[in-house]
């Protein structure tokens, strides 16, 4: 089976009536939206709010209303993916390029979980370029502050420009080796004027749904 198809499938045990929802970004939250929408008249009730265009653009042309995020009181429970998820369930995610928004839902939202596969698990961060979403008038001055700080920045690119956001701003991905002290880093880049939001979600998942090839592992914050 595929370990993100039943990451995914595991997921909607979670989903009950008369909740408010969170859909995550990346390709594995979008097998669990399929999913969601397959199964909806299973369920009463349901509001959804989105992470992105490109989740809302999804979810639409499967039949789902997305209801925008400042026409929400309080998220029950997010579900997204990661890019990358340590023993402590601190992660990396934004390889998809909805960080930002990400991370204001999951700050938003009473439960988080996320679905991935068993590749995405490490023992600590880093393998996976970290993403800084930044102010595209700032760029070349953090370029060049990244640089001496030995975070191996590039500008994230498409089709030959500079990938640009949801909210208009562009992305620099570091590729800076395992990360020792996610926390620390995380209030470091933060500090940085011209920074808008940093791919390091730590203490936030408060479960992770693992899929393999035959079994599913739930992990737990303790």
């Amino acid at each position: 089976m595929n370990p993100k198809f039943l990451a995914a499938q595991k997921a909607l045990d979670y989903v009950s009536d008369w909740t408010i929802l969170g859909l995550g970004t990346g390709s594995t939250t979008e097998i669990f939206i399929k999913l969601l929408a397959e199964r909806i008249n299973y369920f009463k009730n349901l509001i959804f709010t989105s992470t992105s265009s490109r989740t809302t653009n999804f979810a639409t042309s499967l039949g789902l209303t997305i209801t925008p995020f400042d026409e929400i009181e309080n998220i029950d429970l997010t579900i997204d993916g990661a890019d990358e998820v340590d023993k402590n369930l601190n992660g990396i995610k934004g390889g998809g390029g909805a960080l930002l928004f990400e991370k204001i839902i999951a700050k938003n939202s009473q439960k988080c979980i996320w679905i991935v596969d068993y590749t995405k698990l490490v023992d600590k961060l880093g393998a996976f370029p970290l993403p800084v979403e930044i102010v595209p008038f700032a760029y070349s001055s953090l370029m060049r502050k990244f640089e001496l700080m030995k975070l191996n920045p590039k500008l994230r690119l498409k089709d030959e420009k500079p990938f640009v956001t949801d909210s208009n701003n562009f992305i620099i991905d570091c590729k800076i080796g395992i990360i020792e002290n996610p926390l620390e880093l995380e209030l470091k880049l933060k500090l940085i004027t011209g920074v808008v939001e940093v791919g390091l979600f730590n203490n936030i998942a408060d479960k992770v749904i693992v899929g393999y090839q035959d079994k599913i592992d739930v992990i737990e914050r303790n």
